[in-house]
């Protein structure tokens, strides 16, 4: 049984946030995302951050990102209890009503955390990732992306 989410988020866009999520934490050694906007024709994610991408760094988070959407990598969900969540997780941006089963995602052994949204069930079917835009201000990194076939490089 699952929490009934206040706004319909598209599966898609949200399975990619987790991997942009998680490219970025292996990339630059940053968080997770602090505030993120996911819309189904676009989506935003904001990072604390200390500087703006360079041209060659967006094109090799785009790489990556589309590098696990095309392993086709099954994505899975199981409850622990938020006592076990809280010693390996950040549960911060989870709702403060909870309960104590928390759902965690996984994308493989690629990334897993905390969530209450929907997701797809493999990633090869959330289709090309691009990046549209990344901007820095006042120590916040922006990534916009987009989906489509044409990204899937």
């Amino acid at each position: 049984m699952g929490l009934i989410m206040k706004k319909q988020i598209d599966s898609k866009m949200h399975s990619a946030e987790h991997i942009l999520n998680q490219t970025m934490v292996r990339m630059f050694g940053c968080a997770r995302s602090f505030n993120a906007h996911i819309e189904k024709r676009k989506s935003k994610c904001d990072y604390h951050f200390d500087r703006t991408l360079t041209e060659a760094e967006v094109r090799e988070i785009e790489r990556r990102v589309n590098e696990i959407i095309k392993a086709d990598i099954s994505i899975t969900e199981e409850y622990i209890t938020k006592d076990e969540a809280e010693k390996d997780y950040i549960l911060d941006r989870l709702p403060e009503d909870v309960g104590d089963r928390i759902r965690i995602v996984r994308i493989g052994s690629y990334d897993a955390c905390p969530c209450i949204g929907p997701h797809v069930d493999t990633t090869n079917q959330i289709g090309g990732f691009r990046i549209t835009s990344a901007s820095f201000e006042n120590e916040v990194l922006r990534i916009r992306y987009k989906l489509d076939e044409s990204a899937a490089r």
